[in-house]
């Protein structure tokens, strides 16, 4: 008996029994074309399925940026782009601040996937977003990515009057590569993920393992990845995703956002990474009063 068990063995090692099972993604989705071990052969025609002990990896890459479709810079009067050229603009000048601070911490701690966030609507999260971005892509050495993760209620295509397909919702359901997905903008170093083809179910979108590997490989690309998400007490978006970034960033509005408000955003996040708030609104005068020599 152990004779033919051994030589049952050495044929199954050999190949000798091959399955006709083929791979199925486990959400039923179909399998994202960048979503393969680094040697594995095509999924329909190789010799052999991807072992599953293989780790999944992306096919992004620094070398994959050169195909990227280039767009020009061109926001929408209403997006309150700051002109960050303009050293004397006292908004612009906090986004550097801002900026000084985020790159310190990434001395100190691996940290280039952030989400932005806020309690509530309309207290300024993606103008935060948009700004900080901005300011980020400013300096020589960074190559930065702004995504647009509120797949709910998208705004970041109409800011740089851009389309919003295809995008992210495009990318993880394996409808386009990440190459395909976003756009750099002319002459600068911000590249933009838009959110793509509306969804109807965003929060299980988010959940596929294919975004949480998109967290994982953007940094070997992208000096920051900052990430526009929908406010935290109206859906369960940017818990989850704060989860799967380095860190968190929350937006409040002063004269809007109640204390309450903040408490309870807090909570939801179980301050998980969160690297701090920003406060929004704040009158110039107020911030500036003591420094009119600047």
């Amino acid at each position: 008996m152990s004779r033919v068990h051994d030589a049952l063995r050495r044929a199954e090692m050999g190949g000798l029994f091959p399955s006709d099972e083929q791979p199925v993604p486990a959400d039923g989705l179909p399998l994202n074309p960048d979503l393969l071990p680094p040697d594995a052969p095509p999924v329909d025609g190789g010799p052999q399925a991807p072992s599953a002990a293989t780790p999944m990896r992306l096919n992004i890459h620094p070398n994959m940026l050169a195909d990227v479709s280039v767009v020009p810079f061109a926001p929408a009067p209403e997006s309150h782009l700051l002109d960050l050229n303009n050293s004397h603009e006292t908004p612009a000048e906090e986004f550097r601040t801002l900026r000084t601070r985020l790159n310190h911490l990434q001395t100190l701690q691996p940290l280039h996937t952030v989400v932005v966030t806020s309690p509530s609507p309309a207290e300024g999260k993606t103008f935060t977003a948009v700004n900080l971005a901005l300011a980020q892509s400013h300096l020589a050495e960074s190559s930065v990515l702004l995504g647009d993760f509120d797949l709910r209620r998208p705004i970041i295509h109409n800011l740089f009057q851009i389309e919003r397909a295809p995008g992210l919702s495009d990318y993880l359901t394996g409808q386009c590569s990440f190459s395909e997905a976003i756009r750099r903008i002319e002459g600068m170093n911000l590249y933009l993920l838009p959110a793509g083809t509306p969804v109807k179910n965003p929060l299980e979108l988010l959940n596929m393992r294919q975004a949480k590997l998109l967290f994982e490989e953007l940094p070997r690309s992208f000096s920051w990845a900052i990430f526009d998400t929908p406010p935290l007490l109206f859906s369960a978006d940017a818990n989850l995703l704060s989860t799967m970034a380095d860190g968190t960033i929350l937006v409040v509005k002063i004269g809007s956002t109640t204390f309450d408000n903040v408490t309870r955003a807090m909570q939801s996040l179980c301050e998980n990474n969160v690297l701090g708030i920003v406060a929004n609104g704040a009158r110039a005068s107020e911030l500036y009063s003591k420094y009119t020599y600047y």
